[in-house]
């Protein structure tokens, strides 16, 4: 295989080794593969965490800032959103600016914007600096891919892009944990502020360590109207499906966003055959692993991220866990995704992706028809089977997707697919969030009025029957001071039972996703370029 040939840019004392037991710097820290490891590590950890750690807060966030159960959405599909549509305009912007740049550039504006959510005061100034929180991370993260491939040979770089891949999995599994935490002991803004001094460490170890690399071929335009494109799709789509429990499916407007989406997917899809240096290069889609390498991201993180959603309303609300408490309960997912992690490296390696990634899918889809059946008084012990299944099921997934994705693609483009595969995991969170937010809503929005008028409650008004389902959908009772114990029992019964039923069909729709995942695991395969990587050599 012949190495992609990069420009060293620093500077003769900063230069890196060609000798192919790896990359060695000629002076200093500067480029040491392992070092480079662990900065980018800590990077990314600060985004991967972000991910989830918000969910344990959502509970919190909602009733301090007075949110709906929309806003809440949002919080969550702003900054997925934002990652999604960026990373793969800012894995170009790596390439022609210089990796070493952009993950700093990433790092600080992270920073900077979690502080800012901690400084916010309402929840529109929340969901907006989440957006920035996620433009910044989408800086860092296939800035992050790009300068391992840069840092280490050929034959270490699969070992490197599995520890990297675990940090991810690891750090978006501990987030309900960390956050639950911090949320109880301190406040939910502290969840926020905690990335200030990570982003700060990240930056001075990017400072000292780091080695700009740039491609020889690197791009000298932007798609632009790609980028337009592709990011009016993505948010027609999620906002038709975060507006059509309030619009109704069968209304309008709720199927104009979506005609408007499709028709922009199709127009995005024209032009990109077109231009000369494509935001996506349609023809990387030839090759069926790596379409089924992308699909298969989008379908793992629709199911577990999407579900995840529900279970800390779950845990809290309904159960009334303190936030540390609900983060405990997700400690079996949390340790099964970091036991599982060497484990699906070490049989990818071995079998190769395609095994390892449907089993993992089975058991993905397997867990989540369990959390279809919890109850209100659903046990621990049951509730952690069907966690650590969850978590075991997604460790192959995690840590297979790169070998999939980049490995079947061209060593050209590389790059793009480096940031194909993170759009891919932040689109199907974004979507998972959204239509199983969709499903819950949907469902209960049907039964509570009746559920109510079954458990004897008086009638309630069209204003206070919206109200009231906006808090169910959410796990929490719509009582107020003063009402008899017995109306609050009732209430709350009515409640958790909808909340409940609402759940149970989002998590049996996240397991028919995860089950038609299992059929695309079987279309991947170890790529041509699996074993090709930064065997980079330097003028």
């Amino acid at each position: 295989m012949t190495s992609q040939t990069t420009i060293d840019t620093t500077g003769p004392g900063d230069r890196a080794s060609t000798d192919p037991s790896g990359p060695t710097p000629a002076a200093g820290l500067r480029g040491h593969p392992w070092l480079t490891l662990i900065t980018v590590a800590v990077g990314v950890m600060m985004v991967a965490l972000d991910g989830t750690i918000v969910a344990i807060a959502n509970p919190a966030i909602q009733k301090d800032l007075g949110a709906s159960f929309a806003d809440v959405q949002w919080i969550t599909n702003g900054y997925f959103l934002a990652l999604a549509v960026c990373l793969i305009t800012a894995g170009k912007l790596g390439d022609r600016f210089g990796h070493r740049q952009t993950f700093l550039i990433g790092v600080t504006g992270f920073a900077a914007a979690s502080g800012a959510i901690g400084l916010s005061n309402s929840i529109a100034a929340v969901v907006t600096f989440r957006v920035f929180q996620g433009l910044f991370g989408a800086l860092l993260m296939p800035a992050a891919l790009g300068l391992l491939r840069a840092a280490f040979p050929a034959e270490k770089l699969n070992m490197a892009i599995g520890i990297w891949g675990m940090v991810i999995g690891a750090s978006t599994a501990g987030g309900p944990i960390l956050g639950g935490v911090l949320v109880e002991h301190v406040n939910w803004q502290s969840v926020f502020f905690i990335n200030v001094p990570v982003g700060v460490l990240a930056l001075l170890l990017g400072l000292l360590i780091l080695l700009d690399h740039r491609a020889e071929n690197a791009p000298r335009s932007f798609d632009l109207p790609g980028i337009v494109l592709l990011s009016g799709a993505m948010f027609c789509l999620v906002w038709a499906l975060i507006k059509a429990p309030t619009w109704g499916w069968g209304d309008v407007k709720t199927w104009g966003f979506i005609g408007a989406s499709a028709l922009l997917f199709v127009l995005f899809a024209v032009w990109e055959t077109r231009v000369a240096e494509p935001l996506i290069p349609l023809g990387m889609f030839r090759s069926i692993p790596l379409s089924a390498g992308v699909v298969l991201m989008v379908l793992m993180a629709i199911a577990f991220m999407g579900g995840l959603f529900f279970v800390t309303f779950y845990l809290q609300n309904v159960h009334g866990m303190s936030p540390i408490d609900a983060g405990l309960h997700l400690l079996p997912l949390t340790g099964m995704m970091i036991v599982g992690s060497p484990l699906a490296g070490a049989a990818i390696t071995k079998l190769g992706p395609r095994i390892p990634l449907a089993g993992g899918m089975a058991a993905t889809a397997i867990a989540m028809y369990g959390m279809s059946t919890l109850k209100a008084d659903t046990g621990s012990g049951l509730m952690s089977v069907w966690f650590a299944l969850l978590g075991f099921g997604l460790a192959p997934v995690m840590v297979g997707a790169t070998e999939v994705i980049v490995g079947n693609a061209p060593m050209e483009l590389s790059g793009v697919a480096g940031g194909l595969q993170q759009a891919a995991m932040q689109i199907g969170g974004s979507l998972g969030t959204a239509v199983l937010g969709a499903v819950m809503a949907s469902r209960v929005d049907s039964e509570l009025p009746d559920n109510w008028a079954g458990a004897g409650l008086p009638k309630l008004p069209p204003e206070q029957l919206d109200q009231a389902s906006e808090a169910v959908q959410v796990g929490v009772a719509p009582v107020t001071k003063g009402m008899p114990e017995a109306l609050v029992a009732k209430i709350t019964t009515v409640a958790h039972d909808t909340f409940i039923s609402g759940m149970s069909l989002a998590s049996l729709v996240a397991a028919g996703v995860a089950a038609v995942a299992v059929l695309v695991a079987f279309l991947t395969k170890r790529g041509e370029n699996a074993e090709a990587g930064a065997g980079v050599g330097h003028i």
